[in-house]
């Protein structure tokens, strides 16, 4: 299946990497607000009010992180201008929502490799393609689709 109609290796890699985070932050807060995980499988403190508050104020920010993510992938396709606002968008917002989590842990002495390993991926993955953004723009240039 082609996601993005582009030659560049990193455009191509984090288009997918976009795919499976936005929709797994979607399912992550859909097991959140159904209480599907259980309790045991949280990171610590979890059960106390203020870490449970602390959790559930990132779901704006990582909602919006899946919004603008997968309107980014689908203006990408299609070869829509939109791309060059909502993709370097989702990929800040998406970065800035692993980075608060780990400075979080840190602040508070808690190391479960569980938590930290996604919570890095969130921080990391985004990085190269905005460097190559801020470098390099006209790789979202792609061609419009023509209907058929």
């Amino acid at each position: 299946m082609t996601l993005v109609r582009t030659h560049d290796a990193i455009l191509r890699r984090t288009a997918w990497l976009m795919l499976v985070t936005d929709i797994g932050f979607l399912l992550y807060w859909t097991l959140i607000a159904t209480q599907t995980l259980p309790p045991d499988q949280m990171f610590d403190g979890y059960d106390l009010p203020s870490v449970a508050a602390w959790n559930l104020s990132f779901l704006p920010l990582d909602v919006l992180a899946s919004i603008t993510g997968l309107l980014a992938l689908r203006a990408l396709h299609v070869g829509r201008p939109a791309v060059r606002v909502l993709l370097p968008m989702s990929l800040t917002l998406t970065s800035t929502a692993g980075g608060m989590a780990l400075a979080f842990w840190v602040i508070t002495g808690d190391f479960e490799l569980s938590w930290w390993l996604p919570n890095a991926y969130l921080l990391l993955f985004p990085i190269p393609l905005l460097v190559v953004l801020a470098r390099r723009p006209q790789i979202l240039d792609i061609p419009r689709l023509q209907a058929d």
